[in-house]
Formats: structure tokens, C-alpha cells, sequence
């Protein structure tokens, strides 16, 4: 390995320290509360070191965002669509669910940390394409007849939103917490599972 690329790779390993950091105390501390300075002493750097990649906090929360919505788009896109496009959403909807629990911080920072932006940012391509996809798989299964017509868009959101729901509450409520027990393990299944339920065609007549 040359020089130059001994270099690309440390300057990179930096970075994903930086990234990690701060994904970490936005999802801890709030957006608000954290500093360039407090995310250099959680790595041991100077902020001078931070600066070098990225131009200020907003800077960071944007490559942060991209970042990890950039993960859940690669699971999306890892998977073959069956040829049945319910299958196709029902996979959707598990991966994204197994994405949050596995990636708490990434999943807080991702959809559950207020920010307050001195510029608006850009929306995340990769989770724009990853919305993408889930519109994709319900255009399929209405245009298959799997599920009843309606527009795509809507449905989309409404499937993500229960998702997103049972999500956020597994990865921030206590076992104890939870009215009469613990979560049920099935439950993020049935939420996807009920999300399908409510779009699906009725039956054709004999």
C-alpha cells in the first residue's frame, strides 16, 4: 500500500470515529446539548481535527443522515423482489424493522433526534431511494391486483409509519414499562403483517 492510500484510509478511519461519536451523543445528549468540542473529547482529538471534515455541525448531521440511510438502502437493495410484490413488502418491512432494533443509535439519529439547522439540509438521497423502494413494491402489488387501488404514495406512508411506530417504541420503552408485560415478540411482525391486511384486495367472486 502506497502512501496516498495509507493516508485515504487513516483519513477515513477518522472520519467513521467522528461519525460514530456523534451519532452516538445526538442520540444521548440531544442535538442541541452537543458540541464539536464535546464529539473531539469523546474521540480524543482536537476540534481542529473535526473541521478538517466537516465544515460545522450541520455539515456533520447531513453525512450522518446520508450515512445511515446509505445502510438501509443497501439491505433494500440486497434483496431480489419475489415475484410476489406482498412478499416483496413483507421483506421490506422486516428488514427495516431488524435494521432499527440492531441499530438503535443509528435509528434514534435517523428518525427520533430534533435538530435545529442554521441552513435546512438537503433531504438524504439514500433515504429518499429507500422510500423509493417500498413505493415501488406497493405499485407492484396494486398493479398485480394483490392490493385494492389506491395511491401509492399514501400507502406507502401509512405501511412505514406503522413500522416506524412499533420500532421506536421496542428500542425506547423499558420490558417494565410496557402495559401488562413486556412487548410480545410477534409484535413487530403483526404490525407488518397488519399494514398488509389493510391494503389487500378483496377476493374475487366465484
Amino acid at each position: 500500500m502506497g502512501i496516498t492510500e495509507r493516508r485515504e484510509r487513516e483519513r477515513e478511519e477518522v472520519r467513521k470515529k467522528i461519525l460514530d461519536a456523534a451519532r452516538e451523543l445526538f442520540a444521548t445528549e440531544g442535538y442541541e446539548k452537543v458540541t464539536m468540542r464535546r464529539i473531539a473529547d469523546a474521540i480524543e482529538y482536537s476540534p481542529t481535527t473535526i473541521y478538517h471534515h466537516f465544515e460545522d455541525k450541520d455539515d456533520l448531521v447531513n453525512a450522518l443522515c446520508e450515512d445511515d440511510f446509505a445502510q438501509l438502502l443497501a439491505i433494500f437493495k440486497g434483496q431480489l423482489p419475489p415475484d410476489d410484490p406482498v412478499e416483496w413488502i413483507r421483506g421490506l418491512g422486516t428488514s427495516y424493522g431488524r435494521f432499527g432494533l440492531e441499530n438503535p443509535n443509528h435509528y434514534r439519529f435517523m428518525f427520533m433526534t430534533r435538530a435545529k439547522f442554521e441552513n435546512v439540509p438537503e433531504p438524504s438521497r439514500s433515504g429518499q431511494d429507500s422510500f423509493t423502494v417500498l413505493k415501488m413494491a406497493v405499485e407492484a402489488a396494486i398493479a398485480s391486483g394483490r392490493f385494492r387501488p389506491g395511491d401509492p404514495q399514501l400507502m406507502a406512508q401509512v405501511l412505514w409509519s406503522s413500522i416506524h411506530g412499533a420500532v421506536a417504541l421496542l428500542i425506547t420503552m423499558q420490558p417494565e414499562h410496557w402495559p401488562h408485560g413486556a412487548a410480545s415478540p410477534a409484535l413487530l411482525d403483526e404490525v407488518v403483517e397488519n399494514g398488509i391486511r389493510g391494503f389487500l384486495a378483496a377476493p374475487r367472486k366465484a
